[in-house]
């Protein structure tokens, strides 16, 4: 499995960012996918995951109810919607997928910059 993220950039505090990760390959054995992330000096840490079939999400404590994460099977894609955004959510954000039960896969990152 393979995965490519987009929609990365720069935003202000407050604004609104769309992260997508297109899935390719053995899509069909992809289980739990997620968003991890890592800013500079930091370890990387989980920010959101998704089920298989989109029906039970978790977040990280820093971003519940700005954040929300979801998956289009039919187009292999999933999507992190980031509202309210802080500069402390300045990272490089990396997209996950379990598959085959026990094959991990990542994306190459896209960064957010949110300015102050």
């Amino acid at each position: 499995v393979q995965l490519v993220e987009s929609g990365g950039g720069l935003v202000q505090a407050g604004g609104s960012l769309r992260l997508s990760c297109a899935a390719s390959g053995s899509t069909f054995s992809i289980n739990v996918m997620g968003w991890y992330r890592q800013a500079p000096g930091k370890e990387r840490e989980l920010v959101a995951r998704i089920s298989s079939g989109g029906g039970s999400t978790n977040y990280a404590d820093s971003v519940k109810g700005r954040f929300t994460i979801s998956r289009d099977n039919t187009k292999n894609t999933m999507y992190l919607q980031m509202n309210s955004l802080k500069p402390e959510d300045t990272a490089v954000y990396y997209c996950y997928a379990r598959w085959g039960l026990r094959y991990d896969s990542w994306g190459q990152g896209t960064q957010v910059t949110v300015s102050s």
